[in-house]
């Protein structure tokens, strides 16, 4: 079993290192991926991701990979620390108080605040983790052109 997941492992890190392309090229594929990928549009974060790969004209094998930022694993964290960040720029109180007793609109306005939240929070994460992301594979690619040159 755990031969398995190393060669799993290897396959995809030599995919991700046979792109090719220079590396600004291959740099912006990943940092588009990995700012769809912050934001919680389920199921959606892979084409978004590859739309603005292709109008950004990046890497979009590896903006599709990018975008795993988010799986079963991180969702929790990351969503919640989206809110968290979204919640803070906002100035207001981070919690939302729900009683049964709501009435249709209170809802709609609490849901309403929620998501703008969670966006923006969603956007500065995913700007900030998308420029980190971006550098670390154009230096990698860089890395990697030098050593084969050499």
């Amino acid at each position: 079993m755990k031969l398995i997941k190393n060669l799993q492992y290897k396959k995809i890190l030599s995919l991700f290192l046979k792109q090719d392309g220079t590396p600004f090229f291959n740099a912006k594929g990943v940092a588009v991926g990995v700012f769809c990928g912050c934001f919680p549009f389920f199921g959606f974060q892979t084409l978004l991701g590859l739309f603005l790969a292709r109008v950004a004209k990046g890497n979009l094998f590896l903006a599709a990979i990018g975008t795993w930022i988010s799986n079963p694993f991180t969702y929790v964290p990351l969503y919640f620390f989206n809110y968290k960040v979204g919640s803070f720029l906002l100035k207001n109180s981070p919690d939302i108080v729900f009683d049964k007793n709501l009435m249709i609109e209170e809802l709609w306005e609490k849901g309403s605040v929620f998501s703008l939240r969670l966006i923006l929070g969603s956007a500065l994460v995913g700007f900030l983790l998308a420029s980190i992301s971006g550098i670390i594979v154009f230096l990698l690619y860089k890395r990697k052109i030098k050593k084969t040159v050499s």
